[in-house]
């Protein structure tokens, strides 16, 4: 099966709305912006990942939706208005010719059957509705059917409508309740003879029953659900598109990731030789189940799920380098007869680190896919699906890779082609000099305030320059003489001092073209070199856009990231202390800090793709922390009477190699992309390179002597301290007193 691919790498279908108002411009524009809302809502619930919805002008909204099967039904249900209403029935119409009359607070609806019924004005509307689900009762002989849930006003109204109708003897048509949307009765079902008079269905939730089939059922629950289109629209334009990224781009990434892979997996097996040999058929075997993963559940591939993926990638990179390095220190330190105990001893004592670190982005992910929408939506499931395919990789298949080829007698007889039988070069050197880098903590905390300050002050010195997903911008289209290949434009206009244009083909010849906002100067540049490569040029449509990351998007999205935060701390704070939680987290605020103000000191662009960026290098950030807290946690359950201060630094040198390798498997990858990739993946490449560095730095050299500030100021160091002042004995700073942890 082939997996399902975003605008940005394969195009799709583009469906261009008109809403149909006649308020003033003001109020024109405010409810174009709510159909996009609602929009959103609406193509989230049909399944359609990563789509994009901009308005362009005063009344019209663009929709694009990758890899969309039926474009037609989807437009269909874009376009319906889907005004619920709830009406008391007044009783049969004698005469239907006049159907939809309003007069008197009256209407007249034909029924299911065909039947013309007098209805009173509505009662309920759509917005007191709270959701809507597509059921099946197999029990109750139902069949599908649609539950719906309302609003705590919306439930006392439905009570009362119901309750009202329930002073009716059966069979009579005002004991009836009317659903209509859209203008037509949906359902009129009659109130159950239990209900009794006055006091009607409580509880806040109904059914709407009918010949339903599973397809309409979905549908309608979709339609109530996914709320009211405030004023009517009209499908005026409906075509394929291209992809936003060209062919040369996208070949581009892939020969990069396909090299910066090669090279990952050949710097694994010249550190581990035979057990890196098998780590890599373990990440092969993780890049078919991570496939098929999405295949399965239909996910849509897009740039952003690409950098989850990398995410997800460096992880199962990191579980190996974790498991091997733990090999390689129960082999020196305990003498292990053989590579298999070792190993074996190294799969136990690695469990916890790569379990916890695994967990905390899992959390993420799912808070990030039921929270967010649009392309953070994208990113969760992506890394979701990553990360658990990561697992099985290295915990399944690599330990019964590994531990099959240390059984072998020829293995047994030459341990050293394992790859773990000795340190390695960066534990020898660290074993002989045993520097202590945790002497005094508070310079390091003040070498990091100084970068962040340099960093940070980009922001307010130079600004972001946000791209045209957050800002909104221009789009121009032409019909050229001539059919135009989008990778030439790009380059085109790129070179004419355009380099974030937005360049799409449609199936009909015509080209698109979305920047930020222009001059009428900078327009006219753009038209010349769309027609010095495409002959007789005409400017078909030149409309504002609005920003395809809208408003309630970006708030979702920093809800949900606020929360994926939050639930990470406190698992930590769980799992380890609060101390630990407090410390990792600081420190990934300071390389989201760093990252953004270093963008804004280069003057790159803050769009969607730094965004993907961004969330990528959050995850390896508290990942990177997870690693150092889980030895020093094991260090402190050894020797309780040790200084804070010196375990801290031991779990630092103990964990390094791992850091030191882990990292230059992940900088060989992002070396590849922003060297050999397009200039479009260059900022993403350069946005994760920095975020890499300075995330090792971090947990290394801001969350560990964060974490030892921390403890210092806890209460069994502060009395440390106190009693230190009253005898008159001088503690020494990195060292105050010979304190228990606990």
């Amino acid at each position: 099966m082939p997996v399902r691919l975003g605008l940005d790498l394969r195009g799709g279908t583009q469906i261009v709305l008109e809403t149909k108002s006649t308020a003033t411009t003001k109020a024109d524009r405010e409810a174009t912006d709510r159909t996009v809302e609602v929009l959103r809502g609406r193509i989230d619930a049909l399944g359609v990942a990563e789509p994009t919805i901009v308005r362009s002008g005063e009344n019209r909204v663009v929709v694009e939706l990758p890899g969309v099967q039926d474009p037609e039904k989807a437009a269909d249900v874009l376009g319906r208005t889907a005004q619920l209403t709830v009406h008391s029935v007044l009783g049969a119409a004698e005469e239907p010719g006049v159907k939809g009359d309003k007069t008197d607070g009256e209407r007249v609806l034909p029924d299911e059957s065909g039947q013309s019924l007098r209805l009173q004005a509505p009662t309920l509307t759509g917005q007191d509705v709270k959701g809507a689900d597509a059921r099946f009762d197999q029990q109750g002989g139902a069949g599908w059917h649609v539950t719906v849930d309302f609003k705590d006003a919306g439930s006392d109204r439905w009570a009362k409508v119901t309750g009202e109708a329930a002073c009716h003897p059966a069979g009579d048509p005002k004991r009836r309740v009317a659903i209509v949307l859209d203008d037509k009765i949906i359902s009129s079902p009659q109130v159950d003879p239990s209900v009794a008079c006055g006091a009607g269905i409580t509880g806040g939730s109904t059914q709407i029953t009918g010949s339903f089939d599973d397809a309409e059922a979905r549908e309608l629950a979709l339609l109530v659900k996914g709320g009211a289109l405030p004023v009517p629209v009209e499908t005026i334009e409906q075509r394929t598109i291209g992809a936003t990224l060209g062919d040369e781009a996208i070949s581009a990434g892939a020969r990069a990731a396909v090299i910066g892979t090669a090279l990952t997996a050949l710097f694994i097996i010249v550190v581990y030789r035979l057990m890196g040999a098998l780590a890599t058929v373990a990440l092969l075997c993780y890049g078919l189940i991570s496939y098929a993963a999405l295949a399965a559940v239909g996910a849509t591939l897009t740039l952003p799920g690409l950098a989850g993926f990398v995410l997800a990638i460096g992880m199962a990179v990191d579980a190996n380098v974790l498991v091997f390095e733990r090999a390689r220190e129960e082999q020196a330190a305990r003498s292990r007869p053989s590579t298999r105990s070792a190993l074996t001893a190294g799969f136990r004592s690695a469990f916890s680190a790569i379990a916890d670190s695994n967990i905390t982005t899992l959390i993420a992910a799912a808070l990030l896919f039921f929270l967010a929408s649009g392309p953070v939506k994208g990113f969760g499931v992506t890394l979701g699906i990553g990360v658990l395919a990561s697992m099985v990789s290295a915990l399944v298949i690599t330990r019964v890779l590994a531990e099959f080829a240390a059984s072998r007698p020829s293995v047994f007889r030459r341990p050293h082609i394992t790859g773990i039988s000795t340190t390695g070069p960066v534990r020898d050197a660290l074993l002989r000099r045993d520097p202590f880098l945790m002497r005094r903590p508070r310079r390091w905390l003040a070498a990091s305030a100084v970068v962040l300050v340099a960093a940070g002050s980009g922001i307010v010195a130079r600004g972001l320059d946000f791209g045209i997903e957050f800002t909104g911008g221009r789009l121009i289209e032409y019909s050229t003489a001539t059919e135009v290949d989008p990778d030439r434009a790009r380059d085109a206009l790129a070179e004419a001092g355009f380099p974030r244009a937005v360049v799409q083909s449609s199936g009909d010849g015509d080209l698109t073209v979305r920047t930020e906002e222009l001059t009428d100067a900078e327009a006219a540049t753009v038209t010349r070199t769309v027609g010095e490569l495409g002959g007789d040029t005409e400017k078909v449509r030149d409309e504002l856009i609005g920003p395809s990351l809208g408003a309630e998007l970006r708030r979702d999205a920093l809800i949900a990231l606020g929360l994926a935060l939050g639930a990470q701390l406190l698992y930590l704070a769980a799992r380890f202390r609060w101390l630990f939680g407090t410390a990792a987290v600081s420190a990934l605020a300071h390389d989201v800090i760093i990252l953004v103000g270093v963008f804004a000191w280069l003057g790159k662009p803050i769009d969607g793709v730094f965004l993907a960026a961004l969330l990528t290098v959050i995850g390896y950030s508290v990942n990177d922390s997870v690693v150092l807290f889980d030895r020093i946690r094991e260090l402190v359950g050894r020797d309780r009477k040790k200084p804070f201060d010196r375990l801290t630094n031991q779990a630092i040198l103990q964990t390094l190699p791992r850091t030191v390798n882990t990292g230059m498997g992940a900088v060989l990858i992002l070396a590849s992309l922003a060297v050999l990739a397009d200039d479009s993946l260059t900022d993403f490449a350069l946005a994760l390179l920095i975020g890499v560095g300075v995330g090792t730095y971090s947990s290394v050299f801001t969350a560990s002597p964060l974490a030892i500030e921390l403890h210092g100021r806890g209460p069994e160091s502060g009395a440390g301290r106190r009693k230190g002042r009253a005898t008159g004995k001088k503690v020494p700073a990195s060292r105050p007193e010979r304190q228990e942890v606990s």
